[in-house]
């Protein structure tokens, strides 16, 4: 695989300001490698490639500006669901097909002005929930390692395209894993920043009342030098409240690992991966050890509370798009094919009107917070689960249908979280965890990120694409799938 393709953006960007690269040499590679591999991935669903170019061929050699444009010549993507001026934002809903931004959203118009170069927008799950980016406007996407697996959602299509190569960083957004699902499906890191840290404005849909605390944007990449310097950017002026990871000392810090939440069982190698991220990492932490907290087996039941009392549209109002929706009606043209939209999106509208017991629930929301705040303090991490097993077949997460809360009960938490690779299992699909802080305490999460990326390796190119790479379009393509 080209080397340029390895490469993290900040150093990407650096050789580029100091005359060592060509930012078209650099685009082109990329755009190289995803002509080879999209149509087998389809996680980039609008393409930019010739703007790219263009655009790359447009940068000035020897720019000195690195603090006005940090990523100056790095090609990028952007989920689809954020504003774009002048691309599609149909967030997976039919009935937005055709829809245009006509500006960006404060995110996407920061990364433009960083210098970095958008090759184009990817693939989410309808309207932004479910773990598997598939939709009835742009199709499913497929995982890089196998493509017979998923790719997650909803920042699916950025957690492929990265994982590939063929984008060196990536916007997402999460409200229950949407980040760090995708990342850790495709073996790439993603940062879920804690809550106020970055704007959410210009996404479809637009969290509204408390769900804005829950649901947060954030960066996608394939290298952990580049969270702490995207997230900045991301952050804008709120960034001059976080301490710089370089001045995090991890000897003054405790080191927490919790193995699950006592009701989804963690596949065998994972537990093993978090265990050995463990024992490498607890020399070099003030103390370190291993606990269980009964209280998360309720996850899925405290998320579900406190996004209910968070106000908002319901999803089922949302998935309409101001039209009436019948469950039982669009069910039946789902099962013969007629409905337009996606059988976990209906499922999900269903679900939400269960009557659950949400009194409760809060109450246990309530004290597993506590219980959280009390256990990290401001000087604790927590290497904890990102999901049950490496990333599944196609269609088997509704077989697993609140796994994924090993992620959402952190968004509800309103606690930071990095996800970060630690290899390949037996099967050749990315292994990794998640590691988690106290609210505000992201540096915490980074600076532990970057470590085990040294005593790991963080992201390892898909073995099928690196032949890929060197096979030509259309044998790698085939290849791939």
């Amino acid at each position: 695989m080209d080397t340029l393709l390895l490469a993290s953006a900040t150093e990407l960007a650096r050789r580029i300001r100091a005359g060592e690269l060509r930012a078209s040499d650099v685009v082109a590679a990329h755009l190289d490698h995803a002509r080879r591999v999209n149509p087998a991935l389809n996680a980039i669903v609008n393409p930019l490639y010739e703007q790219a170019a263009a655009q790359a061929e447009a940068v000035a050699p020897k720019a000195r500006d690195a603090k006005a444009r940090p990523f100056l010549g790095v090609p990028c993507t952007i989920k689809e669901n954020f504003a774009f001026a002048g691309m599609p934002q149909a967030s997976g809903l039919v009935s937005r097909q055709g829809l245009r931004s006509e500006v960006d959203a404060p995110t996407v118009a920061r990364i433009k002005a960083s210098g970095a170069i958008p090759i184009g927008t990817t693939n989410t799950s309808e309207l932004c929930m479910w773990m598997e980016s598939n939709n009835r406007v742009y199709g499913r996407s497929n995982n890089p390692y196998n493509p017979r697996h998923i790719v997650g959602g909803s920042s699916g299509g950025e957690g492929a395209i990265i994982g590939s190569g063929a984008s060196a960083f990536g916007l997402g957004a999460d409200v229950g894993g949407s980040i760090r699902m995708p990342a850790f499906f495709n073996g790439v890191f993603g940062h879920k920043p804690s809550p106020g840290l970055v704007p959410n404005d210009g996404q479809v849909p637009l969290p509204t009342g408390d769900i804005d605390r829950y649901c947060v944007t954030g960066p996608l990449a394939r290298r952990a030098e580049d969270l702490e310097p995207l997230l900045r950017l991301l952050a804008g002026d709120a960034a001059t409240g976080l301490p710089p990871i370089d001045a995090v000392d991890l000897g003054r810090l405790r080191l927490l690992s919790i193995p699950g939440n006592g009701r989804h069982r963690v596949h065998p190698e994972l537990r093993d991966a978090q265990q050995e991220a463990f024992d490498a990492l607890a020399g070099e932490f003030a103390s370190a050890r291993r606990l269980r907290l009964p209280a998360l087996k309720y996850s899925f039941e405290v998320w579900s509370a406190r996004m209910k009392m968070a106000g908002g549209e319901s999803f089922a109002e949302q998935l309409a798009n101001g039209a009436p929706l019948s469950l039982p009606a669009e069910l039946g043209r789902w099962s013969v094919r007629r409905s337009p939209h996606t059988l976990p999106a209906l499922a999900l509208a269903a679900v939400e009107k269960l009557p659950l017991p949400h009194g409760r629930n809060l109450a246990r929301g309530e004290a597993l917070q506590a219980a959280m705040d009390d256990l990290l303090g401001d000087d604790g991490v927590l290497l904890y689960p990102s999901y049950s097993v490496p990333a599944p077949r196609h269609y088997t997460p509704m077989l697993r249908t609140f796994h994924w809360s090993y992620c959402g009960v952190l968004n509800v938490l309103e606690m930071p979280a990095t996800q970060v690779p630690l290899g390949l299992s037996q099967r050749g699909l990315p292994l990794g965890l998640q590691v988690a802080a106290r609210r505000g305490n992201d540096h915490l999460c980074l600076a532990v990120a970057r470590r085990l990326e040294q005593l790991f390796g963080g992201w390892r190119p898909p073995p099928r694409l690196q032949a890929a790479a060197g096979s030509g379009a259309r044998k790698g393509v085939a290849a791939a799938r």
